[in-house]
């Protein structure tokens, strides 16, 4: 990092503060060059599914994004033998498109009554259930689809790359962007040189859009008559119900029950950085600055900071997430009338920086526009997608290979393990050093945020 770019750090720190945001202390500025050692290759083998004419699928979540789950099936030639929702006043789409599919509230019921006549399953449901959700379907043989970020807690992110590899079904977790133009052109960009090294990438995000850094409310309200309160909690500590707080969309900012900011949009605007650059384990993340937090809520605003070493093609480098409104410093190669987006990246290299505008990667440009110009197009590199949906579709039916879906688990569990990380070090407060293939912090009080506690009945193992 030159004079210039330490400058600037110091005075984005200060603004920072000024806004009543903490920072935490020993910020640094530059990604270390300690080496946390490869991963392992989670590498789904290519195989076939048996070839079926009509995909058998159970939805679990059919309000919310199990709708958009429901819409983008629907003509895809499958078919829904049953589907699941802990709240029935939410099965209205499902049973319209489906009136002779059997109907749960709690899936372990649903699997243990349904198995034999489903092929795959949608999961789209709070982020505590799934991982219970996802293993237990594949423990059955059937392929999964399941919603962002992939699992609550590293260990389960994990556990799920582990299980692609053992149950050998089809996978995808539901970043949509990964399907799209928009990552493969950042992915041509680096890898035809036209960057340079890449030294740092900022990523931002317009969210929370739910309220974060807060107590437990107080008391208790009755339990709506079609709320299954008990099942929606699952895995999580018994808590009373109180309308509108937890169920519906507001359990986001829950540490029981969400992964926050972070965890609802890294595993999309992040996806850029994480699949054109093969980053491996971090060796290190860090809290650099937040607003308060509670016991039970995520802040309302954070930045955080991991450390990613060297693997032989690329040196080392730092990636950065800001959320809450904070934005990244404005790079000066950015034309005063063009504005900064609500979300996106910047990468930062040696040779030239991209912005890339938007959660899913969209519109990538090398600026300012004059080098745009004069660096032009990439070569293309990589095969582009019929539909997110899409691909994990034909592999299930058999017409394309099991590892054909792009945000298979192979994929997406390391990746949303690397995100998870930094909601552990946010919740200390304090930088802390990753063995990756350990599976644990050096600072051994955060390990407790590696995995949970589950409740009786909720917790299974690969």
């Amino acid at each position: 990092m030159n004079d210039t770019q330490r400058s600037t750090r110091r005075s984005f720190i200060k603004t920072v503060a000024a806004t009543g945001v903490t920072v935490a202390a020993g910020v640094s500025g530059c990604a270390s060059g300690r080496s946390g050692g490869p991963r392992p290759e989670y590498r789904i083998p290519s195989l076939l599914s048996p070839r079926r004419d009509k995909l058998r699928i159970a939805f679990i979540g059919t309000g919310g994004i199990g709708g958009y789950h429901l819409d983008k099936t629907k003509d895809l030639g499958i078919d829904c033998p049953c589907f699941c929702d802990v709240d029935t006043a939410q099965m209205g789409k499902a049973a319209e498109l489906y009136p002779q599919a059997s109907r749960y509230q709690d899936y372990r019921e649903m699997f243990d009554k349904e198995h034999r006549n489903i092929d795959a399953v949608m999961v789209g449901i709070p982020d505590h259930h799934h991982y219970p959700a996802t293993i237990l379907a594949m423990q059955l043989g059937k392929h999964v689809y399941t919603q962002k970020p992939l699992t609550h807690t590293p260990w389960e992110a994990r556990q799920l790359a582990k299980a692609a590899l053992k149950y050998k079904v089809a996978t995808q977790m539901g970043n949509q962007g990964h399907a799209l133009e928009g990552w493969r052109l950042v992915y041509e960009w680096i890898h035809s040189g036209a960057l340079g090294d890449v030294t740092e990438v900022h990523t931002w995000t317009d969210r929370p859009i739910w309220p974060q850094g807060l107590g437990r409310p107080e008391g208790e309200d009755p339990v709506p008559e079609q709320l299954a309160w008990d099942i929606w909690l699952g895995p999580a500590p018994v808590r009373p119900f109180k309308k509108d707080v937890y169920h519906r969309f507001a359990w986001r900012g829950w540490w029981d029950f969400g992964a926050g900011a972070l965890g609802d949009m890294a595993c999309h605007t992040m996806d850029c950085m994480f699949a054109s650059l093969d980053p491996g384990y971090p060796t290190a993340v860090e809290p650099i600055a937040s607003t308060p937090i509670t016991d039970e809520a995520f802040p309302n605003a954070a930045i955080i900071k991991w450390e990613f070493p060297s693997n032989g093609k690329r040196p080392a480098f730092a990636a950065y997430w800001y959320d809450g409104q904070l934005r990244p410093p404005r790079p000066a190669e950015l034309e005063p009338q063009r504005n900064m987006p609500q979300s996106g990246n910047l990468f930062i290299g040696t040779k030239e920086k991209l912005l890339v505008s938007g959660d899913y990667g969209n519109s990538p440009r090398i600026i300012p526009e004059t080098r745009m110009k004069q660096v032009g197009k990439p070569k293309e590199l990589l095969e582009r997608s019929p539909g997110h949906v899409e691909e994990w579709v034909m592999a299930a039916k058999g017409e394309k290979p099991i590892d054909y879906p792009k945000s298979n688990f192979a994929y997406a569990g390391p990746f949303t393990e690397t995100v998870l990380l930094g909601n552990i070090a946010l919740r200390v407060g304090h930088r802390l050093e990753w063995d990756g293939a350990k599976m644990a912090f050096t600072n051994t009080a955060a390990n407790q945020y590696v995995s949970k506690e589950y409740r009786s009945g909720w917790r299974f193992d690969v």
